[in-house]
């Protein structure tokens, strides 16, 4: 039986975005395109300098930020993306904000 067109699906995107992307202020712009999606989650600069980003809310929102990601902020250079998605269980919701971690 299918769904209700109504009920959207959610899901949790865990990304890795390997190229010139600290410094660029790669972390600020991802929070603002996810916050104007309306998603969750947090992004991050990595030790090995690449930027990890982890986002949870509709699945249409998630491929935007991701197609975003492969582009990144002006000054970034992106040079690969790492992603996989899972899905959320109804009624689970590990995030209700986006934020920057340090």
């Amino acid at each position: 039986m299918a769904e209700p067109a109504s009920e959207v699906k959610r899901a949790r995107l865990q990304a890795i975005v390997h190229g010139h992307v600290q410094g660029v202020n790669f972390r600020h712009y991802t929070r603002e395109r996810a916050r104007s999606l309306g998603l969750g989650g947090y992004v991050r600069n990595r030790w090995d300098g690449t930027v990890e980003v982890v986002a949870e809310g509709p699945e249409p929102a998630l491929q935007a930020l991701l197609s975003w990601l492969h582009r990144g902020p002006p000054l970034a250079q992106v040079t690969e993306v790492e992603a996989r998605r899972e899905p959320i269980p109804p009624g689970q919701r590990e995030f209700h904000s986006f934020e920057v971690r340090y």
